[in-house]
C-alpha cells in the first residue's frame, strides 16, 4: 500500500528528538560566536594579522591545495613535480597556503589516528613558519556522504543526499550533517566542502545524481539549510554550497568536459536558486562554484567560475552573500578550455572568487596573482577584502582557537556506537520501496537459498553478510559495473537451486559511460526470465527501474555504502517497514517528459 501523508508526516515528527541535543549545543555555539564581544575579537584579530602580513602571504591565503602524503613531513616525491619541494609541510610554508584538502589517492585518509596526525602536523607547519603571522590552515575534504564519501569506515557512514531526500526529514538531515561535522573536527578537519544544492532534474546527470536532495527545490532547499545547520552550528566545521549557479540539468560532466545550463532566467530562479538561497539565509560560511556555461545568467561563454556578472553580480550583489567563495577543483576540464592555468586563476579572482581550490599549476598560478596585484590588474583593496573573508571564517569557525585536534579524544566521537546507531536509524528511513507487485517482499530467509549477484564487491558481500546472518544459505556473483555475456551466463546458471535472486544494479540506465556493454540490464532481464523472486536492489541512481520495466519488485537505496546496503537487506527481510517516498521523478526510459513513477510515490508493508 501506499503511505498517507499523515504517516510520512509522523516518520518526519519522529526523527527531531535524535537532533535535539545537537541543536541546543550548536545554538548555543552560534550565539558565542556572534555576540558583540566575539565579533569585536575576531574583527580585531583579523584587522592584526592582516597589518603584518606582506603581499605573498596574503596570495597564499587564497590557495587550497591538494598534497601527497600520509604524514606532514616525510618527503613524498609525488610532490615535487607540482610544488619543488617534496614534504607536504613544506608545501605549506612555500606559498604560506590557506588550506590543504583531503582525498584518498593523496594518502591523506588512511583512518582516523593517520589523519589527526597529519592535521596536526600540517598545522604545525603553517604556525611555526619564518613569518610575523600565525594563521592556521583550513583542512578540507568532500564528505558529502553516499557516493562522495572520502573518509570511510570507521568513521560513521550515512547513505548521502538523496537518501536524505526520499526520507523527506529535516530533523534527519541535520543530524547526519552534525554527526558527520563532529568526526571530521575531531580528526583536524575543520572544513567539508557540503552540502551539494544543485536540484537533480536531469535524470542523465552522470555528475551529480545521488548527491543531490531531490528534483524538487523545494525539499532541496530546506535539507540544504538543515545540513548547513548541522555541519556548522552542530559539528562546528565550516560547510560549503556546491556548485553555483546550479549543476542539475546537463547530461555533461564537467570534470572532463564543459557544460552549458539552458534553464531561462525565470527557470533559475524557481529551480536552482532555491537551496543556495536557503544555505545564505542560514549564514552558510563557503558557497562553491560550477565550471560550466549559464548563458541567461552571463552570455559571454565563461565558465560561472570566471564569470564576474555570476559572482559578483548574481552571487554578492542580488542574493546578498557574504561569506567566502572558492572555487570547484582548477584541475577540472570544464574550466581549463578558454585559458591557461595562470590565467584562469586571475580570473577567477576578477570574477569574485576568494579562494581557488587545486590548481594544477601552483608555481604559475601563484606567481600571476602577486604580479596581479603588483600591476594594478587585482585592486590591492579587493585582494584585502577576500583575504579578510577568509580569515573571518578561521576565526568565527574556532580555526584560530583551536587549530589542533587531541588525538586522546578521536575514539571518543568517530564511529562511536551512539554515532552508528544513529546512522542506522536515519539510514532505515530512506529506503524506498518502488515496486512489490508479487508481494515477494518482505521475504522470510531463514532457511532459503539466495542469490546475491550484481555490482560490487563490497557491496554484494555486505547484502550477502546481513542476509546470511538472518538464516539464509547465501552464494555470491558479483559481476561489476558492465557485466561481460560469461558473467550473465553465471549467473543465471546460479539461479537453478535458488529460491530467491537479489540483484544489485549502479546506473544501469548508463550504458554510455558506467556499462558500455549494457550489461546490467541484460543481466536484470535474463534473471527475470528465470521464473525466480527476483528483487531489484538500485544502489545508485533510483532511474535504472526504466529500463526492465517487467522487474515486479524494486528497491533504491540512493548509496551503495555498507550503512544502506544493510538498511535495504532490514528492508527485504521485513526488519524494517519501509517508510520512503521518491524525492525524484522516475521518467520512462527514453522520454523524460514522461513520468513512469511520480516524486512522492513509495510504497511499506
Amino acid at each position: 500500500m501506499t503511505m498517507s501523508d499523515l504517516s510520512r508526516r509522523s516518520v518526519i515528527a519522529g526523527g527531531l528528538a535524535a537532533a535535539a541535543a545537537g541543536a541546543a549545543a550548536g545554538s548555543a555555539r552560534a550565539a558565542s560566536t556572534s555576540s558583540p564581544a566575539a565579533v569585536a575579537g575576531e574583527n580585531g584579530w583579523v584587522t592584526s594579522t592582516m597589518a603584518r602580513m606582506t603581499l605573498e602571504e596574503k596570495v597564499g591565503q587564497l590557495f587550497i591545495q591538494n598534497v601527497y602524503g600520509k604524514d606532514a613531513t616525510t618527503p613524498d616525491d609525488r610532490n615535487l613535480p607540482l610544488y619543488g619541494v617534496a614534504s607536504p609541510a613544506e608545501v605549506v610554508q612555500k606559498y604560506h597556503l590557506g588550506g590543504i584538502i583531503y582525498f584518498a589517492w593523496t594518502d591523506s585518509v588512511q583512518n582516523p589516528d593517520q589523519i589527526v596526525g597529519l592535521s596536526n602536523g600540517l598545522q604545525k607547519a603553517a604556525l611555526t613558519q619564518r613569518s610575523k603571522v600565525a594563521i592556521p590552515l583550513q583542512i578540507a575534504t568532500d564528505q558529502e556522504q553516499g557516493v562522495v564519501t572520502r573518509i570511510g569506515p570507521p568513521a560513521t557512514q550515512f547513505p548521502g543526499s538523496m537518501a536524505l531526500g526520499a526520507g523527506r526529514s529535516a530533523a534527519d538531515a541535520r543530524t547526519a550533517a552534525a554527526i558527520t561535522g563532529r568526526e571530521l573536527l575531531a580528526m583536524g578537519v575543520n572544513t567539508n566542502f557540503a552540502p551539494d544544492c544543485d536540484v537533480n532534474v536531469n535524470p542523465l546527470n552522470p555528475v551529480i545524481g545521488t548527491r543531490s536532495f531531490s528534483s524538487r527545490p523545494d525539499l532541496a532547499a530546506q535539507l540544504a539549510a538543515a545540513q548547513v545547520a548541522g555541519y556548522q552550528r552542530d559539528g562546528g566545521v565550516a560547510s560549503s554550497g556546491k556548485h553555483f549557479p546550479g549543476h542539475g540539468d546537463t547530461a555533461t560532466d564537467s570534470h572532463v568536459a564543459f557544460p552549458v545550463i539552458t534553464h531561462t532566467r525565470e527557470q533559475w530562479e524557481s529551480i536552482d536558486a532555491p537551496p543556495f538561497k536557503a544555505a545564505i539565509n542560514e549564514q552558510i560560511d563557503m558557497i562553491m562554484t560550477a565550471h560550466l556555461s549559464f548563458p541567461a545568467l552571463d552570455d559571454s561563454g565563461n565558465p560561472a567560475t570566471l564569470s564576474k556578472p555570476i559572482m559578483t553580480g548574481v552571487l554578492r550583489g542580488e542574493l546578498g552573500y557574504e561569506g567566502v567563495i572558492v572555487t570547484d577543483s582548477l584541475a577540472m576540464q570544464g574550466v581549463r578550455d578558454l585559458y591557461g592555468d595562470a590565467e584562469v586563476a586571475v580570473r577567477a579572482l576578477l570574477a569574485g572568487v576568494d579562494q581557488l581550490l587545486m590548481t594544477p599549476a601552483m608555481d604559475d598560478a601563484y606567481a600571476a596573482v602577486v604580479q596581479a596585484v603588483r600591476s594594478g590588474r587585482i585592486d590591492p583593496s579587493e585582494l584585502d577584502a577576500k583575504v579578510r573573508r577568509v580569515l573571518r571564517l578561521k576565526y568565527r569557525r574556532g580555526i584560530v582557537a583551536r587549530p589542533y585536534a587531541d588525538p586522546a579524544a578521536v575514539a571518543a566521537v568517530v564511529g562511536t556506537p551512539a554515532h552508528l546507531a544513529a546512522a542506522d536509524s536515519v539510514t532505515d528511513r530512506t529506503t524506498t520501496l518502488v515496486k512489490n507487485d508479487a508481494k515477494a517482499l518482505p521475504i522470510a530467509p531463514n532457511g532459503k537459498k539466495v542469490l546475491v549477484t550484481g555490482y560490487g564487491v563490497s557491496t554484494t558481500a555486505t547484502l550477502a553478510a546481513a542476509l546470511t546472518a538472518k538464516g539464509a544459505t547465501v552464494q555470491t556473483i558479483q559481476t561489476g559495473t558492465s557485466p561481460t555475456d560469461a558473467q550473465v551466463a553465471a549467473a543465471v546458471a546460479a539461479t537453478a537451486d535458488k529460491d530467491v535472486v537479489v540483484v544489485t544494479t549502479m546506473k544501469a540506465w548508463d550504458p554510455s559511460v558506467t556499462d558500455p556493454r549494457g550489461g546490467q540490464q541484460k543481466l536484470v532481464k535474463q534473471l527475470l526470465a528465470t521464473g525466480r523472486t527476483v528483487v531489484v536492489v538500485a544502489v545508485r541512481d533510483p532511474y535504472d527501474i526504466a529500463y526492465f520495466t517487467s522487474a515486479p519488485t524494486y528497491v533504491a537505496t540512493y548509496s551503495y555504502s555498507p550503512v544502506a546496503i544493510e538498511a535495504a537487506a532490514r528492508v527485504i527481510v521485513g526488519d524494517v517497514a519501509p517508510t520512503a517516498s521518491l524525492p525524484v521523478d522516475i521518467p520512462v526510459a527514453g522520454d523524460p517528459a514522461t513520468v513512469l513513477y511520480p516524486f512522492g510515490h513509495g510504497l511499506t508493508y
